[in-house]
């Protein structure tokens, strides 16, 4: 909590309920990215109404019914006239309040002015102002009035710097809010705050780099503040999530595990550090020292949710199914807003540990909300894998689906289940009657299509990808789809290749895009061309299917003996599946 000040008053106005609230309808249309410049939380005093002309008390009183009324557009304009008219201080006041909660900007301004030259020294004057300033987008004219404020309480500067995060945090322009905020800062290259503070800016517009020398800085100047070092690692670990976590720099990872540890050695009961520290060693897959840290935090913290959880859900990756369960449990007698996902997850303990009737009753108590679908979906896969077929569809049909998109998710399930148990013309009709009610839903196009293709209904499956390509030309997979179906039936080569190629450009890591490519090779005879393509996509991803290609492809480079190895060795690790069955059946002898 920063102490109170004027800049404290400057974020009062922008984040306290306003005064003058705009009514329902008209705050609606407002862009959400667009800082409301409120007036201040405190009410303005009455206007002076005694000390009026005739004139001037008829539009006082129109302005105050309008308000009344809810009518901010009529109430700003009558109050504006009145203002330039009288150049009185309580009605300029009055007037700047109401032009900006009807966003008027400019003119909440221009009066604004006129108020501070009428009665200068007012104390609310400056943070209306610089309120108003980043409102209506006049970043230039900010530096000014920010720094008089910073100099005017130099006891209370560190706190005021950080207050700017805040102050700037929702405007759209982050690159204008760091390069004052950066005029700001150079103004105090010993400040620990103003270097956090131009690093939160420069996080704001993704220069990492910056963001991160500007921390150690401010580390190295305050050494026992956390708040550098944690927010660090929030950086750290939005770039892992947002590009994965092989994408994060593994010497700058090294460097931040290294830094908080040195923290926690000078400070070892700092739960916020430490369990920053765990985050990062998860994103990092570093699960067993990750699961150390929140050991440590769970021993200390026996009952806080926010402990218990992380520590069950790696319990749960390690496949320590007793701490998990215990863990889990624990969460539904705790306040854990997320009861759900604490049942969700001990459906899936319990799965995982063969339960699989613990497990059913787990995944069937999650009520709707985020995990609801997934555990309609694991339940309903658990029956049917318990040949419970038909008790796993009257799940599905009666889960509950408040919007058109649910619904579908669900005939998708249900598709999956029948597809999953062979019965493809039940698969088809369901999902044929599905799509003639939303014809342009591209989820139902594809399934749709590839249950067409499994009852033979080729044209109709090229119909529907086509279809899905024209409304989703970034669809990968339906150009993928397409060609693939063209190559394995031996037509339209040249076709297929284009549409493969395609979708090799749009997802090029794709392993089954890439099996695509190398049967289409091979189909167009360029058998070497085909071999290698084909063993890329496998060093990505050992499927079954991809290892029967790859074996046939052995075969007719004359390499029989190794193909036969080979499809020996895929056989052993996928004895199911019916494609690669079929090609042992063709070539081993």
């Amino acid at each position: 909590m920063f102490p109170k000040s004027l800049l404290a008053l400057a974020l009062a106005a922008l984040f306290c309920a306003p005064a003058l609230a705009l009514p329902a309808d008209e705050s609606a249309t407002t862009p959400a990215s667009i800082p409301q410049a409120a007036p201040p939380a405190t009410e303005p005093q009455s206007p002076p109404v005694a000390e009026l002309d005739g004139r001037a008390v008829y539009q006082v009183l129109l302005g105050e019914i309008a308000l009344q009324r809810g009518d901010l557009g009529v109430a700003a304009a009558a109050y504006q006239d009145l203002a330039r008219h009288t150049g009185d201080a309580g009605i300029l006041r009055r007037a700047v309040e109401i032009s900006a909660a009807v966003r008027q900007y400019d003119q909440a301004l221009e009066l604004l002015n006129r108020w501070m030259q009428v009665s200068p020294g007012d104390e609310a004057q400056q943070p209306m102002r610089l309120n108003l300033l980043l409102a209506s987008g006049h970043i230039a004219e900010l530096e000014a009035p920010v720094m008089e404020l910073l100099q005017s309480e130099p006891e209370q500067l560190a706190a005021n710097f950080l207050g700017l995060t805040r102050l700037f945090a929702q405007h759209p322009d982050k690159q204008a809010m760091y390069d004052l905020i950066a005029r700001l800062a150079a103004r105090y290259p010993d400040l620990a705050e103003a270097h956090y503070t131009l690093a939160v800016a420069a996080a704001g517009t993704q220069q990492t780099g910056i963001a991160h020398a500007e921390l150690a800085r401010a580390q190295i100047l305050k050494p026992d503040w956390d708040a550098p070092l944690l927010f660090w690692g929030e950086i750290l670990l939005q770039v892992a999530t947002r590009q994965g976590s092989g994408h994060v720099d593994a010497d700058l990872t090294a460097q931040t595990i290294q830094q908080l540890n040195a923290y926690l050695r000078r400070n070892p009961d700092s739960r916020e550090v430490r369990l920053q520290l765990a985050r990062v060693l998860i994103a990092t897959r570093q699960y067993q020292l990750a699961r150390k840290e929140f050991d440590r935090l769970l021993a200390d913290n026996p009952d806080n949710p926010g402990i218990v959880y992380p520590v069950a859900m790696l319990a749960l990756q390690e496949k320590d199914f007793d701490t998990a369960r215990r863990l889990f449990a624990r969460l539904l007698e705790l306040p854990f807003p997320d009861q759900g996902a604490a049942r969700f997850f001990l459906g899936q303990t319990e799965e995982e540990s063969g339960n699989i009737e613990q497990a059913l009753a787990y995944y069937k108590l999650v009520q709707p909300g985020a995990h609801y679908f997934s555990a309609r979906g694991r339940a309903a896969t658990l029956l049917m894998k318990s040949d419970r077929l038909d008790e796993a569809r009257t799940l599905l049909k009666t889960t509950t689906a408040r919007t058109e998109g649910e619904k579908t998710t669900l005939i998708l399930l249900e598709a999956g289940l029948l597809r999953e148990a062979g019965r493809y013309t039940e698969t088809h009709a369901l999902l044929d009657s599905a799509l003639k009610k939303q014809p342009d839903d591209k989820e139902l196009l594809y399934d749709t299509a590839m249950a067409a293709e499994k009852v033979g209904k080729l044209d109709e499956m090229e119909r529907h990808l086509k279809k899905l390509i024209r409304l989703s030309p970034e669809n990968a997979h339906a150009y993928n789809a397409l060609g693939y179906s063209l190559a394995d039936r031996n037509l339209r080569l040249p076709e297929a290749f284009t549409l493969i190629r395609k979708a090799s450009e749009l997802a090029p890591q794709d392993p089954y895009i890439m099996d695509s490519l190398g049967w289409v090779q091979y189909r167009q005879g360029k058998t070497k061309d085909a071999l290698k393509t084909l063993e890329s996509a496998y060093s990505i991803k050992e499927d079954p299917e991809i290892a029967a290609h790859i074996g046939e492809v052995l075969f007719r480079l004359g390499r029989q003996e190794e193909a036969r190895e080979f499809l020996k060795k895929a056989a052993a690790a996928a004895p199911d599946n019916d494609t690669l069955k079929a090609t042992v059946q063709r070539f081993v002898r």
